[in-house]
């Protein structure tokens, strides 16, 4: 797993597996869960997958770095199209994902619920 290849692979794999908020771990740590990933015949990294509900944080801490800002500190527009992201990449079939989005927003739960629902009106 140290050749220029390997390498190149694991760098161009790391975006993706960061962006999920997974971990990547050395083949021979795969868990029966983990995803290991080969490259030209040679098991090269293991991907641990994040449990839904750590999926959902890592999404919003990666909204809030993209917007520059908390995500409660954002106008009121802004907060609905981060809903309707939210809801394109399955926030809240999550249990508890109204909850943890109006905290993350600093809105209620109330006010999630109508986001979605004008969303759906449209």
């Amino acid at each position: 797993m140290t050749g220029p290849a390997e390498e190149s692979f694991l760098a161009a794999v790391k975006p993706l597996v960061d962006a999920m908020g997974g971990e990547m771990l050395p083949p021979d740590e795969a868990g029966p869960e983990d995803v290991v990933l080969s490259w030209e015949g040679a098991d090269v990294v293991a991907v641990r997958l994040p449990q839904l509900a750590d999926s959902l944080d890592h999404i919003l801490a990666a909204m809030e770095r993209r917007q520059g800002r908390p995500l409660a500190d954002l106008d009121r527009r802004t907060k609905q199209e981060v809903v309707r992201a939210l809801e394109a990449r399955g926030a809240f079939a999550v249990r508890h994902g109204v909850e943890t989005v109006a905290s993350a927003l600093g809105v209620s739960r109330f006010t999630v619920y109508n986001y979605l629902n004008r969303e759906k009106g449209t």
